[in-house]
């Protein structure tokens, strides 16, 4: 039962990120944006499922491992530094890789201390 709560997130959660990064892509932006707020959503989100006490393990399966898990990606924040680097914008691709992990962390600490219970 476990295994299918997380492919029901799975499947919103990714075709999400999808979504969201072609709209941060869209008109030759960066989908590197697009990734960043996933990440930081996905984080806020899952900080503030795992602060709320009463969260029962088929919500954390269905939301947070499934939805959360598939929206937020770390295989693409690597890529997108990698990109970045090989295009000598290293400048950019170092504050992309702080900026995901410090607004990831801080956006799941205000999620967790936010959350009820």
């Amino acid at each position: 039962m476990t295994a299918l709560l997380v492919a029901a997130g799975a499947l919103v959660g990714a075709p999400l990120r999808l979504l969201v990064t072609r709209w941060a892509g869209r008109g030759g932006g960066d989908p590197a944006r697009g990734t960043l707020a996933v990440n930081v959503a996905g984080s806020g989100a899952l900080g503030v499922l795992l602060g709320t006490a009463a969260a029962p393990a088929w919500v954390l399966a269905l939301v947070g491992t499934g939805l959360c898990g598939a929206l937020t990606t770390f295989s693409t924040f690597g890529a997108d530094v990698v990109r970045l680097a090989e295009a000598r914008a290293l400048a950019r691709a170092l504050a992309y890789a702080v900026a995901t992990v410090v607004l990831g962390l801080g956006a799941a600490a205000v999620g967790y201390l936010l959350a009820p219970g």
